[in-house]
This record gives structure tokens, C-alpha cells and sequence, in this order.
């Protein structure tokens, strides 16, 4: 008689527990969906819904706020194109920010219109200094021919029979020249590169230097 008490105190007492227990745990409130389809409809639904998951859902909170944001389900090919649209989008911003970084650079370095053109001055200076001194070497292998051929005078009559040492002073005195020539011809290619540089570089700095330093403002 005390054991069918003892168990049936005992199963009242796990019942009672069991929805006390029940009646505390709190109830999660139900999501609510909502999307605008491929039709421009407004739809809502307790679920996530079936005819928006190409598109962006919202799951709202009871209050009407924004609980969280549902990116669409995408194919393998699209969410390719989406990555690669991204890459894009970031290469240009890197492209951007690179940019604006050479136009401070530029600004710190010529300050105004007067900077600017110094130092292309020096620049073609330093070029031109190189030029004159290959047009004085020049002018001495012309010197050193000179001297060259009046030896070969006295082989006029059959020139075969000049030395050696003279038609090699001839062969080097041409590969000299030749030198010479190629190396003024390099030089002034330089002086246009640098020169179509400081262009470039005028165009830009124009459009960031203020008007008192010799530019347009943007």
C-alpha cells in the first residue's frame, strides 16, 4: 500500500514538473518572410519563400525590423559571375586609391607650376650635358681620322700596301663613330621620354593645383 502511494506522489510530482518546465520555456515567435518577386509583387510568408529564391529576402522581426537579409540561391555559373563582378569592383577600387596616392605624391613633389618646370629643366640639363660631351668625342674621333688619313697619303698610289696598324686605326675610328652616333641617337630619345613625361605630368597637375599655383581648381 505505501509503495502505490510512494509511486503514484512520485508520477503526480514528474507531471507537474514536466509542465512546469513546459510552460517556461519561452516560445520562439514565428519568422516572417518577405520579398518583391519577378513580378514587382509584394509577397509575405512564414517561411522563406519559394518564389523569391533567385532574389534578396527579408526575415522581419514581430516589431516590422529587419531581422536578417537572405541572399538568393545562385548556380554555379552565376555565383561565378558575381565573384568575378566583385574582383572587378575591388581591382578598380585598388586602381582608384592607387591613383590618389601618385596625384598627392605629385602634388607634394611640385607643389606649383614653378616646381615643375625646374626640375624639367634640370632633367633635360643632366641629358643635354650627356650629349655634348658624345658630340666632344666626336669631334676628337674626327680629329684622330684626320691624322689617320694624312698617314694613308703616303699610300695613295696603292693603298694595299699601308700598314696594318693603319687600317686598324681606320676599322676602330669607324666603330667609334658608330658608337657615338648610336649612343646621341638614345640620348636624344631619352630627352623626348622625359620630356612627354613632364607633359603628361603638367596635364594632371593642372587639374590639382589651385589657381594660385599656376593651375585650374577642380
Amino acid at each position: 500500500m505505501r509503495l502505490a502511494i510512494y509511486l503514484a506522489g512520485l508520477s503526480w510530482l514528474l507531471l507537474t514538473g514536466g509542465i512546469a518546465f513546459a510552460q517556461s520555456e519561452p516560445v520562439k515567435p514565428a519568422g516572417i518572410y518577405t520579398c518583391v518577386d519577378s513580378r514587382g509583387r509584394n509577397l509575405t510568408s512564414d517561411r522563406p519563400i519559394a518564389d523569391c529564391l533567385d532574389r534578396e529576402q527579408r526575415e522581419l522581426n514581430p516589431s516590422g525590423t529587419t531581422r536578417r537579409k537572405i541572399e538568393p540561391n545562385y548556380t554555379a555559373k552565376e555565383q561565378a559571375e558575381r565573384d568575378e563582378r566583385a574582383r572587378q569592383s575591388a581591382l578598380q577600387a585598388l586602381r582608384i586609391n592607387e591613383e590618389r596616392r601618385r596625384e598627392r605624391a605629385l602634388l607634394v613633389r611640385y607643389p606649383n607650376v614653378t616646381a615643375h618646370e625646374r626640375e624639367r629643366k634640370e632633367a633635360i640639363g643632366q641629358i643635354d650635358a650627356v650629349i655634348q660631351a658624345a658630340r666632344k668625342r666626336q669631334t676628337e674621333l674626327l680629329d684622330e681620322r684626320k691624322n689617320v688619313d694624312t698617314e694613308l697619303e703616303f699610300y695613295k698610289a696603292d693603298p694595299s700596301k699601308a700598314p696594318a696598324s693603319i687600317r686598324r686605326q681606320i676599322d676602330d675610328n669607324a666603330q667609334s663613330v658608330a658608337v657615338q652616333n648610336r649612343f646621341i641617337g638614345e640620348q636624344e630619345d631619352e630627352k623626348r621620354r622625359v620630356n612627354a613625361r613632364f607633359d603628361e605630368e603638367r596635364v594632371r597637375l593642372r587639374q590639382l593645383w589651385t589657381p594660385d599655383a599656376g593651375g585650374t581648381a577642380k
